[in-house]
């Protein structure tokens, strides 16, 4: 596994979501497999996804979206334009806790590819704080959505 810290302006530059909506703070590690990201916008009480003063945990779902953009990001050619992807459906979700924004300290993202091919992925992806499991589940990820 090749252990790469990419920073926050690294993974904005290769994500579509640009200022607070990219949620992610750097890439801890990453294999063509998988993939580890830190986030702490989960703090900032300006975190777009915040809704009533709170953000719930289904929101953690578009954090390990973006963990996966960022996999796409690094696997794709140096020279590659940047495609766009949609997450096409999420399954299994289980969420282990209410909120995301009481959490103790930075979460840890992490997506792991299962299957796919060029075109469509399936990954199972996890939020923990600590040692703690916050929501986990399986998405697939359409990719290059502007050719279908």
């Amino acid at each position: 596994m090749l252990s790469a810290s990419l920073d926050h302006a690294w993974i904005e530059a290769h994500v579509p979501h640009k200022g607070t909506m990219c949620l992610l703070e750097r890439v801890v590690e990453w294999s063509d497999q998988r993939i580890v990201c830190e986030a702490i916008s989960h703090t900032d009480p300006a975190n777009p996804l915040r809704d009533a003063a709170r953000l719930g945990a289904a929101t953690g779902v578009e954090y390990a979206a973006q963990a996966m953009a960022v996999h796409g990001a690094l696997l794709a050619p140096s020279d590659a334009a940047p495609t766009q992807g949609y997450l096409t459906s999420v399954r299994g979700l289980s969420l282990h806790t209410d909120r995301l924004d009481d959490a103790g300290g930075p979460l840890t993202v992490t997506a792991e590819r299962l299957s796919g091919d060029a075109r469509l992925i399936l990954y199972q992806f996890s939020l923990h704080c600590g040692g703690r499991c916050l929501l986990d589940g399986r998405a697939s990820v359409v990719l290059d959505a502007q050719s279908l």
